[in-house]
């Protein structure tokens, strides 16, 4: 790992001053969302990001080999006897988060819970990089499912309890003016996806509370949204995944991933 860090930091000199990826959207995203911070603070904020950025790549890199005691070392997790508990209850629990810290490093959650667990992804057109994605996240028993399988998946499967993982912090390609949000002092979309399937399948929902302790480890906090959907109004499952990411990013402004064209639409 001290080999592999060396390179990130090489990797962040290059990214971050030669190449300026994406730079500018990542300076105006935190300028946005922070707008009581000054223009120093906020380049702070830009060049720890980067750092950070580099080095989790070389973290999933390494991950591929890490011994599992190692791994469970460097990722602690703190109230995970809560999905436990809805699985037993035969409920299926949907795991909402964004991409805070190394979110790669959650698919060693199987490894700590004895639950078959499905995170929700979209195929990559390289065929290459989609086998070694697959590679990566299946190593401790991780299953993948592609988003348009998911709902079909989970209402065949009732009688099989299960963990949904969702990363839904990204921009959606359609606007529902029922699910735009205040969120990091923007008005922006959020995808509708996740809560509807959460109420279809009477599904629990949690939050993942992401955060690095240290360089290359990381705390894990499983939050409760909601338990019971029927005293629950539409769309109130997404404002409080938005209130618990927001309250996540600016804990760690430098550990969410600010290249995203987030607020385009």
């Amino acid at each position: 790992m001290t080999f592999l860090y060396a390179i990130s930091s090489f990797a962040f000199f290059f990214v971050y001053y030669i190449i300026g990826y994406r730079k500018a959207v990542v300076i105006q995203n935190i300028s946005r969302s922070f707008p009581e911070k000054r223009y120093g603070e906020v380049i702070c904020i830009v060049k720890k990001f980067y750092s950070c950025f580099t080095a989790y790549f070389v973290e999933i890199i390494k991950s591929v080999s890490t011994p599992t005691e190692v791994l469970d070392q460097k990722i602690t997790f703190e109230n995970i006897e809560l999905i436990d508990k809805h699985i037993s209850a035969g409920r299926n629990v949907i795991v909402s988060l964004g991409h805070c810290g190394n979110w790669e490093m959650l698919n060693f959650m199987p490894h700590k819970l004895p639950h078959d667990m499905f995170a929700i992804y979209k195929p990559l057109r390289s065929g290459v990089m989609n086998q070694l994605m697959i590679k990566l996240r299946s190593r401790f028993g991780m299953k993948l499912i592609s988003h348009k399988s998911i709902v079909r998946h989970i209402l065949t499967q009732k009688s099989s309890p299960a963990v949904y993982f969702f990363l839904a912090d990204q921009c959606p390609r359609i606007n529902e003016d029922k699910y735009k949000f205040e969120f990091l002092n923007q008005e922006a979309y959020v995808f509708s996806g996740m809560e509807k399937l959460a109420r279809i399948s009477s599904s629990a929902v949690i939050y993942l509370h992401i955060t690095q302790l240290s360089k290359g480890n990381y705390k894990v906090i499983c939050m409760p949204i909601c338990s019971e959907m029927e005293f629950m109004n539409e769309g109130e499952i997404t404002q409080k995944y938005i209130n618990l990411l927001a309250e996540n990013i600016i804990e760690e402004p430098y550990g969410w991933l600010w290249t995203h064209k987030r607020w385009k639409r």
